[in-house]
């Protein structure tokens, strides 16, 4: 059967604000000239005109956290235990299974930034796209932020999925999810806002603290969700394997069978 793949990844990129001033990676790119000395040092008596144009090899150094670009947040990112009371698991942990199935796409582009979508929000949408969720199901979230990854104002937008809201998911057997926005919760400057009017610390991060009574993971910085239908696709992210990580870059992609 024919598929279409949908790349819902963003690119490791220099210079893009997609993250908070200070947690930007740096790529070093090293092109097949710079590369050659260290070649050449491999093989004893090579020299430059030996090789097929005298070109060495393109390399590149990158320095990031295992939350830069696309990526998928452990249960211990969130929190040392989940489940209630057991040892949270590491990215390298993380049962395949969730990192490959159904996926469906709640639409959220129209909340406000700095939102925080409700069950109620999740319940509505489901009955709008006619969705019933299944356990497994990878559940994302196309807010507004999706529309302004590279800008300056990405970081601080789009809605942020709530404790109640993540909790309809897990409850329901859902254990991975995704957003376009830089964060499942809302974008901080929004929750320091309410913290200070408040001083209720349980809003902090609440959609993340969740996985204390479910573990689940969730997936951020998606892109191109706008292109995805509400249903019918299945979602590819497995995580690279970084022992005792807190998260793992991922190639996310979705499939749609046509």
């Amino acid at each position: 059967m024919p598929r279409k793949l949908i790349d819902i990844s963003v690119p490791l990129r220099n210079d893009v604000t997609a993250d908070p001033p200070g947690n930007h990676p740096t790529i070093q790119y090293i092109d097949h000239q710079q590369g050659l000395p260290r070649m050449l040092q491999f093989f004893d008596g090579l020299k430059a005109e030996d090789l097929p144009d005298g070109q060495g090899w393109a390399v590149e150094q990158v320095s990031l956290s295992t939350h830069n670009g696309t990526h998928l947040d452990a249960p211990w990112h969130f929190h040392p235990t989940m489940n209630r009371g057991e040892r949270s698991w590491t990215i390298d942990e993380v049962p395949l299974e969730w990192c490959f199935q159904p996926g469906v796409k709640l639409d959220f582009r129209h909340l406000p930034d700095g939102c925080v979508a409700s069950a109620d929000d999740v319940e509505k949408e489901l009955k709008r796209i006619g969705h019933k969720l299944s356990p497994l199901e990878i559940v994302v979230v196309n807010t507004s932020a999706g529309a302004k990854f590279g800008k300056a104002e990405y970081v601080n937008s789009g809605c942020g999925m709530g404790y109640e809201a993540t909790m309809y998911l897990l409850e329901r057997g859902v254990r991975l999810t995704g957003t376009d926005g830089w964060s499942w919760d809302a974008p901080f400057v929004y929750t320091a806002k309410r913290y200070a009017e408040t001083h209720d610390a349980g809003l902090i991060w609440e959609g993340h603290k969740a996985g204390r009574h479910i573990g689940y993971c969730h997936l951020e910085k998606l892109h191109n969700l706008d292109q995805l239908p509400s249903t019918g696709f299945t979602v590819s992210c497995f995580p690279v394997k970084i022992e005792r990580a807190s998260a793992g870059w991922t190639r996310a992609v979705a499939i749609i069978d046509t």
